[in-house]
């Protein structure tokens, strides 16, 4: 694995900080949000420190292959499979990136069909 020593999610990997795990697989840890967004709002990161979704390389295609199927095992796992989901990487600062290290958020639990309201 490789890592960042001063990331946050890199933190969480080595379990240096607490988080709330609801799934993991070996190219990928899910967990929590500790601000939900949604009923249902699980952070899917892959164990190689990665800075965001623009920085992902063809190397990086297992790790994101891990990340998918992590998301699609947490989704099914949550009963969120039937009605749908959302999964967003956010890029940067205007993107609402706040920790650099790539992460998918895994978003459901209540409609989010267009149009809004």
């Amino acid at each position: 694995m490789a890592d960042d020593l001063n990331c946050l999610f890199c933190k969480i990997l080595r379990g240096e900080i607490p988080s709330t795990k609801v799934e993991e697989n070996d190219g990928a840890y899910a967990f929590r949000d500790l601000h939900p967004a949604m009923p249902t709002h699980v952070l899917v990161i892959p164990r190689t420190h990665i800075a965001n979704a623009h920085e992902i390389r063809p190397e990086h295609a297992g790790d994101l292959a891990s990340m998918h199927a992590l998301a699609q095992s947490v989704a099914t796992a949550e009963g969120l499979a039937e009605r749908g989901y959302r999964l967003v990487f956010n890029v940067g600062e205007d993107g609402g990136n706040t920790v650099p290290h790539l992460h998918l958020h895994l978003l459901g639990g209540r409609s989010m069909g267009w149009p809004p309201g």
